[in-house]
């Protein structure tokens, strides 16, 4: 375990210390010793802004949307295949649902634009073809653009998600099968009384990790999805953060993209401390 142990040590521990940016007006010149200290006044800045409300809106809605659609269909995805009698559909249905996992970001957001474009995409042409007219544009509505960034990331990753549930369910004793086949249970009922709750204590840990980093939206797919007729509903924390510390075209607040970084990895801690907690409280599966 040393070569992973060294990687997680340089990548993940020593930029820690770049933490201290947030309690600094850094300047490059300076370094992380020679930059003035000015203690809350970036956090302050921030939540005074006119940006604050709207950006940590939309992260918070965008993030319980996405685990309300994003985490139980796995589940049920898990449980469907494993119900399947017959094994060649099972396999086939299990390879088209992960393919969609492995197309990058970038690609998925191409596929988007292209087939909801309401002139050129086959959104548009549909439309056309069954009212006569061109439709409105999808990725210029701040509702349009919030179900499809949700929707495509189930459709993408549902699939993956569900492995572990698979290999969950694989260790469910048979025998608990077969004798409540002999009371007369039908499969649905063997699903429900037998395969659920044995997937239990895994979905509990996993939505337990989900909460933890549940304002942690990632920053790739929403700042491709952007512009500047849905930006009300798609200016999140991560994009926010990128644009003042890293897109400023000369005004570049490093100190200050720090402080929104670290307020964003503070409620994700608490978050996950207050759900582990309340997870051991109610049952017996909890993170630590």
């Amino acid at each position: 375990i040393l070569i992973p142990l060294v990687w997680l040590v340089i990548f993940q521990y020593i930029p820690m210390g770049g933490v201290a940016m947030a309690f600094q007006k850094y300047k490059i010149r300076g370094g992380l010793w020679g930059s003035e200290w000015v203690g809350f006044y970036q956090f302050e800045k921030f939540f005074r802004s006119y940006q604050f409300q709207r950006v940590l809106s939309n992260t918070i809605w965008l993030s319980v949307y996405r685990l309300i659609t994003g985490f139980p269909l796995p589940i049920l995805l898990a449980l469907c295949l494993n119900a399947m009698l017959n094994v060649r559909y099972k396999k086939f249905a299990q390879m088209v649902t992960y393919i969609p996992h492995f197309i990058s970001t970038v690609v998925l957001v191409g596929m988007m634009m292209t087939l909801f474009n309401p002139r050129v995409g086959l959104y548009g042409h549909l439309s056309v073809w069954l009212t006569g007219a061109v439709p409105p544009d999808l990725m210029s509505s701040t509702r349009a653009v919030t179900n499809l960034y949700v929707w495509s990331a189930v459709w993408q990753n549902m699939g993956w998600d569900s492995i572990i549930y698979i290999a969950a369910l694989s260790n469910v004793d048979s025998e608990l099968h077969e004798a409540a086949q002999i009371d007369g249970a039908d499969r649905f009922q063997r699903c429900l009384h037998i395969d659920f709750p044995c997937i239990l204590p895994t979905a509990t840990i996993l939505l337990i990790m989900s909460v933890g980093s549940i304002l942690g939206i990632g920053f790739e797919k929403i700042y491709l999805m952007q512009n500047p007729l849905n930006l009300s509903a798609t200016e999140v924390i991560s994009t926010y953060v990128y644009k003042v510390s890293l897109a400023g075209q000369g005004n570049n607040d490093f100190s200050y993209g720090t402080a929104i970084g670290l307020f964003n990895a503070v409620i994700n801690l608490v978050l996950l401390i207050g759900v582990n907690a309340i997870s051991r409280k109610l049952s017996e599966t909890s993170l630590w």
